[in-house]
C-alpha cells in the first residue's frame, strides 16, 4: 500500500504532546492537535485543572468537556521529587509540550525550556501568555476580560451612547489558542529538516490585534483620531447597508451588501426596484455617506416581515444576511450536525451534551470519533504502566505519597 492510499488517523499521527494546558487557551490548542491525530496526554494537579474544578459550579462541566475530548488523563504533583523525575522521562519521550501558565512558572519549578531542551533538544515548547514574555506588561495577570479591555477590543464594542462591552465569547483565549497550534505545527514542519525543537510562544494580546483591522482603518482614515463606537455598523464605517435590523416578531437579521450588485439585488428582493438607479445610493460612497437613510429603507422590510420570513427572501435573492440566532438554535442546528461539526454525546460525567470536532478538516484522513473526556487521573495507569513502564506496585506507591 502506497503513502497515498494507507488510511491515516490524521495528520499528527505519532506526535506525542504533553498537555500543561489550563482554562481554554492551552486546552484548545491541544484539543485541535488531539483531533488531527496527536496523542495528547493531560497532566493536571491532583485536584484536577481550573476548568475541571470550576465544573462544580454552574455549567462549567461542558466547557472542559468540550476542550478536552480525545486525550489521555493523568495526574501528576510537579513539585514533588518523584513527580519532577516522572515528568522528566515522559518529556524525554515526546514531541510537544505545551502550557499557558504565567510567565515564570515553569522556571520556579525547574521545568523551563533550557532544561527540557537539554533533556530533548527536539521538543516543541508552546508557551501561551496574556502579554508576551518580554516587555513591560509581561508580568501583568491576564484572563480573556482583561485582555479584551487591553487590547482596544472592548473600546470598539457596543453603542455609542453606551459604555463599552466585552465581546460575548471568549475570544482572545480562543484566538491565542488557535495561533498556539499554527506556532507549534510551524515548528514541528521545521523539525522536520533540522532536527530540532525550539520554543514558541503566544500572547493573547497579540492574538487578537489583527481583528481590529477595519477599526484601525477607520483610525488611519481619520489621521489618528479615535471614532465613537459604531455598534452593529461596520467598524471602519465602510459598508452600508450593514446592520442588525429588527423583524415583525420581535427577532433580528444581519444584513450587508458590500457590492453594488448586491445592493441591486438586495432592492430587488424587498421591493424597492425603483432606487436601483438613484442617485442617492446607487455606490457604495454615496450608500455610506446615506447610511442613516439606507438603513431605514432596509428596516421598512425587515419590521414587515418575520425573521425567518425576511431570511428566506434575501436567501432567494442571493443577500449577504442571517438571522440572529440563540445558543439553543446554534446547538441543535441541522447543518452543524449533519458536518459532524457538531454531535451530542453521552458524557460518562455530564451527561447528554454538545461536543464540537475541530473546525479543521483534512480531506486524506477520515473524521475523527469524538471520545469523551474522562475523570482526572483517569489514564494514570496506562500512561505510567504502559508508557513509562512502572509496575503496578510502584503505581501503588506513587499514589500513596501523593505524586498521582
Amino acid at each position: 500500500m502506497n503513502a497515498s492510499t494507507a488510511p491515516r488517523r490524521g495528520p499528527l499521527t505519532g506526535v506525542t504532546v504533553i498537555d500543561l494546558g489550563q482554562i481554554y487557551n492551552g486546552p484548545y490548542c491541544t484539543f485541535m492537535m488531539a483531533m488531527a491525530g496527536a496523542e495528547v496526554i493531560k497532566i493536571e494537579p491532583i485536584g484536577g485543572e481550573n476548568l475541571r474544578r470550576r465544573a462544580k459550579v454552574g455549567g462549567a462541566a461542558l466547557p472542559f468537556a468540550m476542550l478536552n475530548s480525545n486525550k489521555r488523563f493523568v495526574t501528576l504533583n510537579l513539585k514533588h521529587a518523584r513527580g519532577r523525575e516522572m515528568f522528566l522521562q515522559m518529556v524525554g519521550k515526546a514531541d510537544v509540550l505545551v502550557e499557558n501558565f504565567s510567565v515564570h512558572a515553569m522556571e520556579r519549578l525547574g521545568l523551563d525550556y533550557p532544561v527540557l531542551s537539554a533533556l530533548n533538544p527536539g521538543l516543541v515548547y508552546a508557551s501561551s501568555t496574556g502579554y508576551g514574555r518580554s516587555g513591560p506588561m509581561t508580568a501583568y495577570p491576564a484572563m480573556d476580560i482583561a485582555v479584551q479591555a487591553m487590547s482596544g477590543v472592548m473600546s470598539i464594542n457596543g453603542f455609542e451612547d453606551r459604555p463599552p462591552v466585552k465581546v460575548g465569547p471568549a475570544m482572545a483565549d480562543f484566538a491565542a489558542g488557535t495561533h498556539l497550534y499554527a506556532a507549534i505545527t510551524t515548528a514541528l514542519f521545521e523539525r522536520q529538516r533540522t532536527g530540532f525543537g525550539q520554543h514558541v510562544e503566544v500572547s493573547m494580546l497579540e492574538s487578537v490585534y489583527a481583528s481590529l483591522a477595519s477599526n484601525l482603518g477607520l483610525y488611519y482614515a481619520k489621521q489618528g483620531q479615535v471614532s465613537a463606537r459604531t455598534g452593529n455598523k461596520h467598524g471602519g464605517m465602510a459598508e452600508s447597508p450593514y446592520n442588525v435590523y429588527p423583524t415583525a416578531d420581535g427577532g433580528y437579521i444581519a444584513i450587508v451588501a458590500s457590492s453594488d450588485e448586491q445592493w441591486r439585488r438586495l432592492l430587488n428582493a424587498i421591493g424597492r426596484a425603483e432606487l436601483i438607479d438613484d442617485a442617492r445610493y446607487s455606490t457604495l460612497k454615496t450608500r455610506v455617506a446615506r447610511m442613516a437613510e439606507v438603513d431605514e429603507i432596509v428596516e421598512a422590510f425587515t419590521r414587515a416581515h418575520s425573521r425567518d420570513r425576511a431570511f428566506a427572501i434575501l436567501m432567494e435573492a442571493s443577500v449577504t444576511c442571517a438571522p440572529v440566532r440563540d445558543i439553543g438554535e446554534v446547538v441543535n442546528d441541522p447543518h452543524l450536525l449533519e458536518r459532524g461539526a457538531i454531535e451530542w454525546t453521552e458524557h460518562p460525567l455530564y451527561g447528554r451534551i454538545p461536543l464540537q470536532r475541530s473546525p479543521l478538516r483534512f480531506g486524506n484522513a477520515p473524521e475523527q470519533t469524538i471520545e469523551p473526556s474522562g475523570e482526572a487521573g483517569r489514564d494514570n495507569a496506562a500512561v505510567y504502566q504502559q508508557w513509562l513502564g512502572l509496575s503496578q506496585k510502584e503505581l501503588a506507591q506513587l499514589k500513596n505519597d501523593e505524586v498521582i
